[in-house]
């Protein structure tokens, strides 16, 4: 993990979801992204959650990078007013230039993409392949059912505990900040032990 976060990959929803309060999380992330001076690096898209968490750094003055894949730009509708937007020919292609460009990963609420990308980040987490934080941000309960998965896993044990600790969550982003910052990952690489 880097002394200093500097940018921050956000994967969330391409709609706003059923309840106001994830754009109002979307929103406060955004926002504190920008104050801390750290950038958001996400999908791309100019509409759902990912349009929300994109204006609101755009507004607070932060800096955003989008990365979208060729086929996609038409129906995720691109973000027109990013810092910059990397077009990129497949989702394994944007996966791996988005782990690239962020020092650690978050999940707002979002659909099966969402899931998908948080946990290849906390797998690859768990490989070694990285050392970067990765994280829920919980919002309204959203990840319950997810977390008590993970529990589940580890008491049949399928998933170290070590390994489900990795995974940082809280309902607050400010919060949920401060334990990536904390972070340190002395299990990654372990999963065979």
């Amino acid at each position: 993990m880097p002394d200093t976060i500097k940018a921050l990959c956000v994967y969330c929803g391409s709609n706003t979801g059923s309840r106001d309060e994830y754009a109002q999380a979307a929103r406060d992330l955004g926002r504190l992204l920008a104050t801390s001076g750290i950038g958001l690096v996400y999908g791309g898209a100019g509409r759902g959650l990912m349009g929300v968490i994109a204006d609101e750094v755009l507004a607070a003055g932060g800096t955003v990078q989008g990365v979208i894949p060729k086929a996609l730009l038409a129906k995720e509708i691109a973000h027109p007013r990013l810092d910059a937007l990397h077009v990129v020919h497949s989702m394994h292609e944007r996966k791996s230039m988005m782990a690239e460009l962020s020092d650690g990963f978050v999940a707002l609420p979002g659909g099966l993409g969402t899931l998908e990308e948080i946990v290849e980040m906390l797998t690859w987490a768990q490989l070694g392949i990285h050392t970067k934080p990765c994280g829920l941000l919980n919002v309204g309960g959203y990840y319950d059912g997810l977390l008590a998965y993970f529990d589940h896993a580890v008491a049949e044990l399928f998933v170290k505990p070590a390994h489900r600790e990795m995974l940082l969550v809280d309902a607050d982003a400010g919060r949920l900040l401060a334990k990536f910052r904390e972070y340190v990952a002395p299990h990654a690489g372990k999963w065979l032990e």
